[in-house]
């Protein structure tokens, strides 16, 4: 089994508080030859549409002094997931989970807001000292 990021049980946390029921620790992502491992798999009832909303969250520290470094490899796993989640669960959607400090510094500058709305990569955004999510980013 992975290794859980510095952040798992605060993100879990903050998902349970929106109202997310953890339903995976990890997501086991199997196709093919391969397995992978997102970090938390949750689903949320829709009350007004009565339907089963399916997330799988990655959770990212950007703990390194190169948080481009962080973000290269981030992006290589968000690929990699959603594609094999694609295949096997098509309603299931794939979230980068980022603390609050780094969305406002490194996710503010313009070059990596184009990217990451080009690359359509979402993200949620979490605030670890309240446990909280602060915001979803669907691209």
């Amino acid at each position: 089994m992975p290794r859980l990021d510095l952040y798992h049980d605060v993100v879990k946390t903050a998902l349970v508080k929106a109202g997310w029921t953890v339903t995976d620790e990890p997501l086991t992502i199997a196709f093919e030859d391969l397995t992978v491992y997102a970090d938390l798999g949750a689903e949320k009832v829709i009350a007004a549409q009565k339907e089963r909303q399916k997330i799988a969250i990655e959770v990212k520290v950007f703990g390194s002094s190169s948080p481009v470094t962080e973000l290269e490899r981030a992006v290589g796993q968000y690929y990699l997931y959603s594609t094999f989640i694609a295949k096997q669960e098509d309603d299931r959607k794939l979230y980068l989970a980022i603390p609050e400090k780094i969305y406002n510094t490194f996710f503010q500058r313009p070059s990596i807001q184009l990217f990451v709305k080009e690359r359509q990569i979402s993200y949620v955004v979490f605030n670890p000292e309240q446990e909280e999510i602060v915001t979803w980013i669907v691209n």
